[in-house]
């Protein structure tokens, strides 16, 4: 087509040809594009249901090789195909362009030459009786009835072109440009991913109630995710706390963030919990987990002493525990283990038999000391993330929205034609036939009665 020959005037000679006679026509083709786009469901899929960017002792943990998930997959076979990152891997990347290309190809190959069918050639008239044949609604009038018909498909809202006794008219042109608009909505959502795998990052960071940090702790970032790291800001936890609810079940966590600069000088702030986070200069600040960091004690009448707690392998419970000397040569000493962040402590002895409980602000004798706890200090979990693509597959997705719309938008067309004393009229749409229907018959009905004229011939209504 001329849009074709235009479009690639650059190329000569075999490639061109190859370009526009093989390989464009295969980019083109629906089976292609719909096979790309399968698989790019099916892998982001798996990129969904795999945790991505975790450790090698999680996906050992959780894909041993002894019984392998489904027969074959483990973590050696996950981390080797890259599932680990399915986002970010080459092959995943190699789909989005694939498949962009497809959606390119076919917008200039079938797309623009469509609509510059019918937005250039609205001069192409039929001038001939027998060229209404082909339509599923036409009709035939004796006598000049044109004038009229023009009168009422301009009611109708139709645009008009007319050459002496022939016209063309059309409405709802929208509708034939919708699909065009679809494509670049999707191209450019292709790219938006593509740009948010490239240059950004995800990290993690385990920070405790009054702790200030730098985001260092990046768990998975594109090739060109550095520039987006934050170098001139830190941030701050104020405070972490949780909410419980009667039965002792969690009912919701906060963190109370603030953003410093390089002089300490707060630049925003915000509490945040799960689905309220924290955003600043492109960095997203999620909630997403929590630990106790510490125990704040005072053995008989010494200083507040403060002891880091740690996770404790626990089956189906998340346990804390640490070990605090009692005798100044460690000789002897008491574990203390807490389950959550409400103030109830265990207290046990060095073979592990409970000796006591005690809550946070009360005090316990135990092996001839008395033990008060001052304080349990917790730890947030955040989530943190930066992706430059976001604004542009959300632009991609609006626009997606609105060219869906503009797609179901009916193209209607009417032909006429006034010939040897005979009106010749047909017409079609490329959907809502029921309503075109009643709409053309709707204009033949008013045509009849105009000059008395003799009753109206369909064909193939």
């Amino acid at each position: 087509m001329t849009t074709e020959t235009s479009f690639f005037t650059k190329l000569s000679g075999p490639p061109r040809r190859y370009f526009k006679k093989e390989l464009l026509p295969l980019l083109a083709d629906l089976r292609l594009a719909i096979v790309l786009l399968l698989a790019i469901a099916v892998f982001s899929i798996a990129g969904t249901v795999i945790e991505q960017g975790q450790s090698l002792e999680f996906y050992q943990s959780n894909y041993p090789e002894h019984p392998a998930l489904f027969g074959f997959l483990t973590w050696k076979v996950l981390l080797t195909a890259g599932f680990d990152h399915v986002y970010r891997t080459w092959w995943y990347l190699a789909l989005l362009i694939l498949f962009g290309s497809s959606l390119t190809a076919c917008t200039f190959v079938r797309q623009l030459p469509a609509l510059r069918w019918f937005t250039r050639n609205t001069s192409k008239f039929y001038t001939q009786p027998r060229q209404f044949t082909k339509f599923a609604l036409s009709a035939e009038f004796e006598g000049t009835v044109s004038d009229y018909a023009l009168q009422l498909l301009q009611k109708n809202r139709y645009r008009i072109w007319q050459d002496g006794d022939k016209f063309y008219a059309r409405k709802g042109i929208i509708g034939r440009i919708g699909p065009i608009f679809v494509h670049i909505s999707m191209m450019l959502i292709l790219i938006g991913g593509i740009v948010g795998a490239m240059t950004g990052f995800i990290a993690q960071e385990v920070v405790p109630s009054g702790g200030t940090f730098m985001i260092k702790n990046i768990v998975d970032a594109g090739p060109w995710a550095e520039p987006q790291f934050p170098k001139d800001w830190a941030v701050k936890v104020n405070r972490f706390w949780i909410d419980y609810l009667p039965t002792g079940e969690i009912d919701q966590f906060y963190s109370d963030l603030s953003v410093l600069d390089n002089d300490g000088k707060e630049v925003d702030r915000k509490t945040i919990h799960v689905n309220q986070p924290l955003k600043h200069n492109g960095v997203t600040l999620y909630q997403a987990d929590w630990a106790i960091s510490a125990v704040q004690v005072k053995i008989n009448k010494s200083p507040i002493l403060q002891f880091p707690m740690a996770k404790l392998d626990a089956i189906g419970s998340r346990i804390w525990g640490t070990w605090i000397p009692i005798k100044p040569d460690l000789s002897d000493g008491i574990s203390l283990v807490a389950r959550d962040l409400q103030g109830l402590l265990l207290v046990y002895d060095t073979d592990g038999k409970l000796l006591s409980t005690v809550r946070k602000g009360m005090s316990v004798e135990v092996k001839g000391v008395t033990l008060a706890i001052a304080d349990i200090i917790g730890s947030t979990g955040l989530q943190i993330k930066a992706d430059p693509g976001v604004p542009i597959v959300y632009l991609g997705f609006g626009l997606l929205m609105i060219s869906t719309m503009m797609s179901y938008v009916s193209h209607s067309q009417i032909w006429g034609l006034q010939k040897d004393g005979k009106f010749y009229i047909g017409g079609s749409t490329n959907r809502a036939q029921v309503i075109f229907e009643q709409e053309f018959l709707a204009i033949l009905d008013q045509l009849e009665p105009q000059e008395d004229l003799p009753e109206t011939q369909l064909a193939n209504v």
